[in-house]
């Protein structure tokens, strides 16, 4: 890993806490702050309803490779859940601070939302868009909300503009803390698109996320930084590259560039910067879509960040395989055909992981595995017999908890998915991985065109029921 990169990833050396409440009192008295928040909310004690909201809440985004849209307003919960059971996303971009945003107001937007929108597997993108460059003809939007201050004072650093990105990310973490999203988590800045040939614009642009930087740092978040990909997101790769340790570069990027491909790579940026794993592409501007009856307009992005999706190994049964590219039916030894050890195996464990068998994982379809194998058919509604099927192979593996799973899931329910497909069809040859990919995408789209349930891509209530019902 290049040196440069190295520094683009890492997060600078630990610098005295900011001080909240000075550097706000400064900038009003500066003039260049229009209004500020309570220094005490944001990092203060948390309030007895922050504690509730975030007791459970995970870091997002987290580890995820997958699909993700953003809307100015944050969408009904019904919305939500729609988007959730039948579109491709599982990430969801919302404005939550900043004076310049479009959307200064969020009906939908509280402590409950976020929470749920965690729990039911979404990951949350919290954007803030506040002051904006000097030279971007669009803002100020109201009129009393500031632009990023172009003066680049006695030492030409720019104190100015780093002390508003710093009192911009304070803000920032005190609407992240009331909504109940917790340290670690990435919070991204909106920069809109501006000119990079203005030279006090685009330096006191870079100044203002730097000071952005150093305080989401000091605050516990992780910084993120969304501009165009020929203007914010050049300058930074520039600065990278051309001007190490000059600014405190974010942690990720979110890159607009609405090339149409779903992925993270641009030409306007080397390939190296915020790799691997720190990168965001809006890849597609405002546009309706509509899945589960629902329409929304929306700009649809692509994330590979954290660690991309990833699966911890797993362990069953003292490391007994259950994993395979086919799973043909068993039936009792005969004395010219014997069941394959392995395969008896497998069945052995999964049955006694769900307490209907206790005796050895010996590989042998002997009368106890028969009588365990028969339980399991008289419990799920399948005509009990001593041959076990291809259905009930599919039953089997994929019992357990059903999470809504699509592009960018992980996790051992994605395991238990990708078991039962290469059951269902020995053609697909899936790697149960744990890891909802482009293959497993495919294969459960295929499976659902045969089983004749609604073609998704995505692992929702019906496609559950469909595969425990081992319907092929």
């Amino acid at each position: 890993m290049p040196e440069s990169l190295d520094a683009a990833r890492r997060p600078p050396r630990r610098r005295a806490r900011v001080a909240v409440a000075a550097v706000l009192s400064a900038l009003l008295a500066a003039g260049v702050l229009a209004a500020a928040v309570d220094p005490a909310r944001a990092g203060g004690t948390p309030s007895s309803q922050q504690r509730s909201t975030t007791t459970a809440n995970v870091v997002t985004p987290g580890n995820f490779t997958g699909f993700g849209f953003d809307q100015c307003l944050a969408p009904e919960q019904w919305k939500m859940n729609r988007w959730l059971h039948h579109s491709p996303f599982l990430a969801v971009g919302v404005y939550m601070s900043g004076a310049s945003r479009a959307c200064r107001s969020q009906p939908n937007l509280d402590a409950t939302w976020v929470s749920t929108q965690l729990r039911k597997g979404w990951r949350i993108l919290p954007i803030t868009l506040g002051p904006q460059a000097s030279c971007q003809p669009r803002f100020p939007r109201y009129g009393n909300d500031v632009k990023i201050n172009p003066k680049p004072g006695a030492n030409g650093r720019f104190y100015l503009a780093r002390q508003q990105g710093k009192a911009e990310a304070a803000t920032s973490v005190a609407a992240a803390k009331d909504l109940g999203i917790v340290p670690g988590s990435t919070l991204w800045y909106d920069l809109e698109g501006y000119d990079n040939n203005n030279t006090s614009c685009r330096e006191s642009a870079l100044s203002f996320l730097s000071g952005w930087t150093v305080a989401l740092h000091d605050l516990g978040y992780v910084s993120g930084v969304y501009s165009s990909a020929g203007s914010g997101i050049l300058a930074l790769d520039n600065a990278r590259v051309n001007r190490p340790g000059e600014f405190s570069l974010p942690d990720q990027v979110w890159i607009a560039r609405w090339d149409g491909n779903a992925n993270t790579s641009t030409s306007y940026i080397r390939e190296d910067g915020w790799r691997p794993h720190a990168r965001v592409k809006q890849y597609q501007g405002g546009h309706d879509e509509r899945w589960g009856e629902v329409r929304i307009n929306i700009d649809r992005n692509f994330l590979d960040v954290g660690r991309g999706s990833v699966a911890t190994p797993e362990n069953h049964c003292n490391a007994t395989k259950l994993a395979f590219f086919s799973y043909e039916r068993l039936l009792p030894p005969d004395g010219d055909s014997v069941p394959p050890v392995s395969k008896v195996k497998a069945l052995q464990c999964l049955l006694k992981e769900h307490g209907l068998y206790a005796g050895a994982i010996s590989g042998t379809y002997s009368p106890r595995t028969i009588a365990a194998a028969r339980t399991w058919q008289e419990q799920h509604g399948f005509r009990v017999q001593d041959k076990w099927s291809i259905r009930h192979w599919m039953s089997l593996l994929v019992a357990g908890d059903h999470p809504v799973l699509k592009r960018g899931s992980a996790g051992p329910a994605v395991r238990r998915l990708q078991r039962a497909l290469n059951a269902a069809d020995p053609t697909v040859h899936l790697a149960a991985s744990g890891v909802f990919e482009t293959t497993t995408d495919a294969a459960l789209r295929a499976w659902q065109r045969a089983a004749g349930v609604e073609v998704s891509g995505v692992a929702a209530p019906q496609t559950w029921a469909a595969l425990k019902a081992g319907i092929r």
